[in-house]
């Protein structure tokens, strides 16, 4: 048996799982945890990949590997290799200000005709000018920028050549300065924002591979990008719902939307995936629970006692401030509270509501700009849960396919590596059954939703 690796490097964790190269059977798997925050030592992954090999039983006798991992991550390095400061991470929004003075420089349509993109707080482009205007110093030294992925392949490779840094087109298309469609860098975005030029990480071909020892190391890619080759995007639009949410499709031209909702990324197998984020989606069912004190078992039992609509009740999920739409300051809010409707039932189905509704306007900005969603695949973390899988479908208006629990970046990893290995990506089955659900569709409550988050906006 010839035995596969794929990682996922994610926000807040590593996850390793080894298959069998011909037929992705999961031989074992291990993980690690990640610091919490939005700015992070990247020595950190760095541990983290190492113990979560440890507890996948060690990868000797794996012939390749592939890692993907968190886009947009500004990890910067100095003239030896070293790592100037903290990375800042997708979902650190300090750079809002350099964000829309780069697209007020520009102009959002050029943006969008150069990358595909309009940049906001969480792309690479906007950090890096946050670091020339608020640490200079930092700026002056930075010989090279590469990205989570990309930094943590470097770094196992034992290279100390700033020259062997390595990328994919799906993570290089989040930075700001990369043509997706040229597969080239705009080198003139790079130094607009960082004010000089720097050392980009080679941009590999989906079936390349670079040497790591005796094994072969794929070229990686950027996490949602990975999680389409692990759930197979080619079949159904994709709804992820982790630390962020984030809908998308396999698409083979690349959008186009200079209103910024939609992203122009590039995917791992050659194509395009368009794509809207969210910053706000698993951690909003996170906090209803702790403001409830349940557990999520229990908050599913609430929500699904409650009516759809909650009875009026609104929960406007920006815990974190938003991306999708570039509200980085924004907060959250509850509103539409009655004495009816002031219960631990309704607050629940609320906040459920609330970040489906956020997803679903995604997947209209996707319909807007050509894409057909006839089904959608749910994915990530918070689509194991029961009242998820209930609601989803009547908010989002189509059929939702939750395919088995499992590790879809790293499972789209293996599958890289396994492509590298043999030359040809392989077509697994799933790791069991996925179950279908439909319900009609419940416009009212997006329109509900839409209302109240109108009138939220406009107080804040």
């Amino acid at each position: 048996m010839t035995l596969v690796a794929g990682v996922d490097s994610s926000t807040q964790s590593c996850k390793v799982v080894i298959r069998d190269a011909a037929t992705g059977v999961l031989v074992r798997h291990g993980s690690a945890k990640h610091p919490d925050g939005t700015e992070v030592d990247p020595a950190h992954w760095e541990r983290a990949f190492h113990e979560a090999v440890v507890a996948a039983g060690g990868i000797d006798d794996v012939a390749a590997i592939s890692i993907c991992g968190q886009q947009h991550g500004a990890v910067c390095l100095d003239d030896d290799g070293k790592v100037i400061r903290p990375a800042l991470l997708w979902n650190d929004t300090r750079s809002a200000a350099a964000a829309s003075a780069l697209v007020d420089e520009l102009g959002a349509q050029q943006w969008v005709d150069a990358t595909g993109s309009v940049p906001v707080a969480s792309f690479t482009v906007t950090k890096l000018r946050w670091i020339a205007e608020h640490e200079p110093s930092n700026a002056q030294r930075v010989a090279a920028v590469c990205l989570p992925h990309d930094w943590l392949m470097w770094r196992l490779r034992g290279s100390h050549s700033l020259d062997d840094l390595v990328t994919d087109r799906s993570d290089a298309s989040g930075t700001g300065y990369f043509d997706s469609v040229a597969n080239s860098y705009r080198r003139d975005l790079l130094k607009m924002a960082l004010g000089r030029d720097a050392v980009l990480p080679r941009v590999l071909r989906p079936d390349e591979s670079v040497a790591w020892g005796a094994r072969l190391m794929g070229p990686g890619a950027g996490d949602n990008a990975a999680a389409a080759i692990g759930v197979d995007a080619r079949q159904n639009a994709v709804v992820s719902l982790g630390t962020s949410g984030t809908a998308y499709v396999r698409s083979n031209v690349s959008a186009r939307d200079v209103s910024g909702s939609v992203a122009g990324f590039a995917d791992a197998t050659g194509a395009f995936l368009p794509l809207v984020c969210t910053l706000n989606a698993a951690r909003v069912l996170d906090a209803a629970c702790a403001m409830l004190g349940v557990d999520h078992e229990t908050l599913s039992a609430l929500a699904l006692a409650a009516p759809a609509g909650a009875g009026g009740l609104v929960v406007v999920p920006y815990l974190s401030g938003e991306r999708t739409p570039n509200l980085p300051s924004a907060t959250g809010g509850v509103l539409g509270m009655t004495l009816e409707n002031s219960t631990p039932a309704h607050v629940a189905r609320a906040a459920v509501e609330g970040v489906l509704c956020g997803l679903a306007d995604a997947l209209d900005a996707l319909i807007a700009n050509g894409a057909a969603v006839s089904r959608v695949s749910l994915v990530g973390g918070a689509a194991a849960s029961r009242v998820v899988q209930h609601i989803a479908p009547s908010i989002f208006g189509v059929p939702v396919v939750v395919p088995p629990p499992g590790e879809y970046v790293a499972d789209g990893a293996a599958r890289q590596a396994a492509w590298v290995l043999n030359g040809e990506l392989p077509n697994w089955p799933l790791d069991g059954k996925s179950t279908v659900h439909e319900s009609a569709p419940s416009p009212h409550v997006r329109a509900r939703y839409a209302e109240a988050r109108t009138h939220w906006l406009s107080r804040n």
